[in-house]
């Protein structure tokens, strides 16, 4: 089911949220719902990935917020929302949401540019740093470094994508070969005529209100959009 929310804005946003709940994709998404529509978005939430065959709806979408952890994506769906990015929708989002959905879709892991692949430890304590040479991009200006106290996530990466910040693994007893391993942890990627932003932060709710975490993903959100 497809809902609009708030007053229609000069652009349009798609929130697709559903999957795994451990991500509380209604409550997460919420979160950033009002800062879309202060931006003067029209703001739709779907709970279903069917969105993703309706092509008039795509095509007048600017951006697609999705956070669907894990899941299964119909080839379909699939290429619905390919088709779309391509054309210059946006795509956006953050943690599982984004980077550990539907896992054995192998064109959508590379339109995405990266996949989680495991979280040492659980909820540990980690920075993560602004790369030095990406500093003045929009989406990190200001930003230098933050720390979290969360899932930190080792993800398998495309070497093409654009590496904002990272995020460096100390040794784990059941990894030990993982110290001094640095991942991607922000990052875009061009897919045909669209934007693809990610951040890997965020698998809880105060991740989010991070006061750097929220201004990353909300100034990635609009880089991302049409």
């Amino acid at each position: 089911m497809t809902t609009s929310q708030g007053p229609a804005g000069s652009r349009r946003a798609l929130v697709v949220r559903g999957g795994w709940d451990g991500h509380v994709p209604v409550e997460a998404t919420d979160r950033f719902v009002p800062f879309l529509r202060e931006s003067g978005y029209t703001v739709e939430v779907s709970d279903t990935l069917d969105s993703y065959l309706d092509a008039d709806l795509l095509a007048s979408t600017d951006l697609v917020v999705q956070c669907w952890t894990m899941g299964q994506i119909t080839p379909e769906q699939s290429k619905g929302l390919d088709t779309a990015v391509r054309s210059g929708t946006g795509l956006a989002g953050w943690h599982g949401g984004i980077a550990d959905a539907f896992r054995a879709d192998l064109e959508y892991n590379f339109m995405v540019g990266g996949q989680f692949i495991c979280h040492p430890g659980g909820f540990v304590d980690y920075d993560v740093k602004v790369l030095p040479e990406r500093a003045d991009h929009p989406i990190v200006a200001g930003v230098d470094r933050f720390a979290v106290h969360t899932e930190q996530y080792y993800v398998h990466a495309d070497p093409s994508i654009d590496v904002l910040a990272s995020t460096t693994f100390a040794a784990h007893p059941d990894y030990p070969w993982i110290d001094g391993a640095t991942m991607p942890a922000v990052w875009t990627k061009p897919w045909g005529s669209g934007r693809v932003f990610v951040c890997t932060v965020g698998h809880k709710l105060d991740d989010l209100d991070t006061p750097e975490v929220r201004t990353i993903i909300e100034r990635g959100l609009l880089w991302a959009s049409r």
